[in-house]
Formats: C-alpha cells, structure tokens, sequence
C-alpha cells in the first residue's frame, strides 16, 4: 500500500528538503510529484537517485493525491489549500496562512500529536513558524514536569529563514566586504553581513514584529494558552541553523538536573549540556541533522523557579521541511488517509 504525495514549491529550499526526508524517511509514497509555479514548470529537482520534472500547480489535478506538502508562500496557500483540501487531498501548509483558524490544527508531532486528528474540518493542517517548532519541543515535556507560567524567548534566525534570496545576500554582501566592494540590501532592511538584525517579518501595533507575534500566538496554540509569551526576534549572519535563548519560570520547583534529565528522554531533543569549553551546540553543528539541541541548562537565581536553557535546530528541517513530512507520517501510522493500492 503506499500513498500519492505532491510537493508545492519544489524548487523552493524547503520543497527540495521536503524531497529529500521523504526519500531518506522511506516514506511509503508510490508516488511522488513536484509542483511549482507556470515559470518554474519542466525544471528538475532531486528526488533520491531520481530525477523528477516540475509541473505546474495551475493545472494539476489533485484528484487521486493523497497529501499536499505546500511550501509555496501565504497567498499561494490562501488560494490553492481550499481548493486541494476539496478535492480530498490532505494539505500540510507550511506558510502561515491557517495556523491561527480554529478548525485548522497546528502540529508538531512530539508535541500535541493528538490535534491531527482536526484535518477533517477542511484537509487542511497547518505547520508552525520554525522558531516555535523547534522551542515548543523543548518546552513540552518540560510543562508536564512543573508547568510553565512564563516564557522570555530571543531568536538567533538564520538567513535561510528568508529564502534562498536571504542567503544569497549573506553570501554576497560577505564577500563584497572582503574585497572592498559597495553593499546593497534588498532581502533585508540594513547590511546583514557581520551584523544583526533585531527585526524580522512587519511591524505591528504594539512594536512588536509579526515574528515575534507568530511565536507567542503558536505556543500558546500548540502547548498551553495560559503561558505568558514573549519574544525578541533577530536575523544574525548565519546560513542555516535557528538559535534560541530561553527563559523559563514554572508553577513548580525545577532543578537544572531534573530538566537534562527529563530532556535527554524526550522525543526529538538531543542534549549537549557540559560546563566546558566548546560543550554547547551552535547552529553550523545542526545544519542536515533532525533534532532540537538544548544546551546551557542552567538556574534563574532572579526566580523562584526559573531556568535559562539555549535551543537550537536546522530551521530547513525540524523548523519545515522535516516536521511537514512528521504531520504526514503522523496520519499514516494512524490510519487517517485512505491508501490506493501499491501498482
């Protein structure tokens, strides 16, 4: 039995790492297709030792197709999701288009598996920012132990959480700096090339950024909508990996020791925790790897019960691409999909 998978913005740094975890995952698709926009139609991606040609979503036919990974921006999302989630095809939604609509689950799989089962609403099932995935999962079994009353986060975000067009500036403003060259900025606001950045995403009311908004709202979304969330959100000069420093205060008493402990057993952390030189995580370590790294496990002597920890993950991956392909897994092993027969 396996299943037809189409993959939306295939050409995207997301839509390859999409292709790439479904082939190193075995994921059972007897099938799978890579979409994209009319310009990006007859264009070839990877797909394992195969090769496969991008068609165009505007004529493809979901009929038959069992799971939609969408990596195609909001507004594609806003038009297309409907109308392939209609068709009967479950859509996972990488973009931010649905995760705040009460009858669209957001999931990440180690952490409120059971809200999955919310796709019927509309075949629609959203994944979360890619700072939130990757805090919320440290965070989860953490709040069983002592329950989390507040959160202080600050992002440490790569450029590829900007696209290809994000990285490619680092990459061009760092070398126009080395051989004297003028910079420009198009990606981002100011120079992003050995500086940082305390501004990503629009602007909102209250100063804060949409950003920072989408990781207080997600949280309490996926977790707990008692926490108290807040967020400080900034681009740094890195290619690949999300860093977090995270604050922590709980109902209950903690200890730093209790927390390595309960982390290093809990799904989809990894915890490199040595009070030594170099016994930490930082994002070059994370690039390709699949697990949420928490690191400087430590107590808040200005709290009760507090904790600082640093969190850090591949953004392509657990932040995206990886926790898509967990969404559709999670539907599988469940047997929420309706298999067509292996031909």
């Amino acid at each position: 039995m396996g299943y037809k998978v189409a993959v939306v913005g295939a050409t995207g740094n997301v839509g390859r790492e999409m292709l790439n975890i479904l082939e190193e995952r075995g994921f059972p698709a007897d099938e799978v297709v890579a979409l994209a926009s009319r310009r990006s139609q007859g264009t070839e991606v990877s797909f394992g030792d195969k090769t496969l040609k991008v068609k165009s979503l505007d004529t493809y036919d979901f009929s038959g197709t069992d799971i939609c990974l969408m990596s195609a921006g909001g507004s594609v999302a806003k038009e297309w999701a409907p109308r392939i989630g209609a068709k009967g095809c479950v859509v996972i939604d990488n973009s931010s288009a649905f995760r705040y609509d009460a009858d669209v689950p957001l999931v990440v799989p180690e952490v409120n598996a059971d809200a999955v089962k919310g796709f019927t609403n509309r075949y629609i099932i959203a994944n979360p920012n890619c700072s939130t995935a990757q805090l919320v999962v440290a965070l989860k079994p953490l709040h069983d132990r002592a329950t989390i009353k507040r959160v202080v986060v600050s992002t440490y975000q790569s450029v590829s959480g900007a696209g290809k067009d994000g990285m490619d500036e680092l990459f061009e403003q760092s070398r126009a700096v080395f051989v004297a060259d003028p910079t420009t900025n198009k990606k981002f606001t100011k120079r992003i090339a050995f500086n940082v950045i305390p501004h990503i995403d629009v602007f909102m009311e209250d100063g804060s950024t949409k950003e920072e908004w989408k990781v207080m709202a997600e949280t309490k979304k996926m977790l707990d909508p008692k926490i108290k969330v807040t967020c400080t959100a900034v681009r740094v000069p890195v290619f690949i990996g999300h860093s977090e420093a995270v604050n922590i205060e709980f109902e209950q008493p903690i200890t730093a020791d209790e927390a390595r402990d309960i982390l290093r057993e809990a799904p989809g952390c990894l915890v490199i925790d040595k009070q030594e030189d170099g016994g930490y995580i930082t994002p070059i370590e994370t690039a390709g790897e699949d697990a949420t790294y928490i690191s400087r496990i430590r107590e808040d002597q200005t709290l009760e019960n507090g904790l600082n920890m640093w969190i850090v993950a591949d953004n392509l991956r657990k932040g995206a691409a990886l926790n898509a392909i967990q969404i559709a897994e999670l539907l599988v092993n469940r047997k929420l999909l309706g298999a067509k027969a292996a031909a």
